[in-house]
């Protein structure tokens, strides 16, 4: 933990003190660092808790179900982080916090299903019903996270930022592309770390 605490100090350094303004976006850009980590670490975790959710299903062990439900917690908690750290960035390039753009439309619909997960597990309190019934409701709720997230938003119109990789390949300086990869692994490794953790 201590290792990556120190890499983490280290990547939050680099943002502020390192990465050069971006055309068009000015300092603006530090936002990205904190954005796209956490809506990667949410895609991430919702698969985690499908994945764990299956094991349930097939092994019966309670233990697939706790791993499940804290995937999606984690998940849940990011998603709603990048939710917000989108929101600040609107407000700051376009003028409004929210404006039911279409990735932020896909992304309300997201937390609309998760949060249900999450109000779901509280609602049954047998642990035997409320972990097969949560199991099933994860493996199809991962079923609408590639659509919402990566192919939706992209069928209409968004004042969403280009994407870092496209048709005309990469669109970052070297250094905000370096910082960038390394935030994703570091939210990759607090990720394990939370997923590893007792209780």
């Amino acid at each position: 933990m201590f290792i990556i605490f120190l890499f983490t100090v280290a990547i939050i350094a680099a943002i502020f003190l390192i990465v050069p303004p971006a055309q068009g976006l000015g300092y603006l850009v530090r936002i990205i660092y904190f954005h796209i980590p956490a809506a990667w670490l949410s895609v991430i975790a919702f698969f985690t808790s499908a994945f764990y959710a299956a094991k349930f299903l097939k092994f019966q062990e309670i233990i697939f179900d706790e791993l499940s439900a804290r995937a999606a917690k984690i998940g849940f908690v990011c998603v709603i982080f990048s939710t917000l750290s989108g929101a600040i960035f609107s407000k700051l390039t376009w003028g409004a916090y929210w404006n039911w753009d279409p990735r932020q439309t896909t992304i309300f619909v997201l937390i609309l299903i998760y949060g249900a997960y999450l109000t779901l597990r509280l609602a049954v309190t047998d642990l035997k019903i409320r972990a097969k019934v949560s199991a099933i409701y994860s493996l199809l709720s991962v079923l609408t996270v590639p659509f919402l997230i990566f192919i939706l938003p992209r069928m209409y119109f968004s004042l969403h930022p280009s994407p870092i990789i496209n048709s005309s390949g990469l669109e970052m300086d070297s250094t905000m592309l370096a910082v960038l990869i390394a935030a994703l692994i570091d939210s990759t490794l607090i990720f394990i770390y939370l997923m590893k953790r007792r209780g």
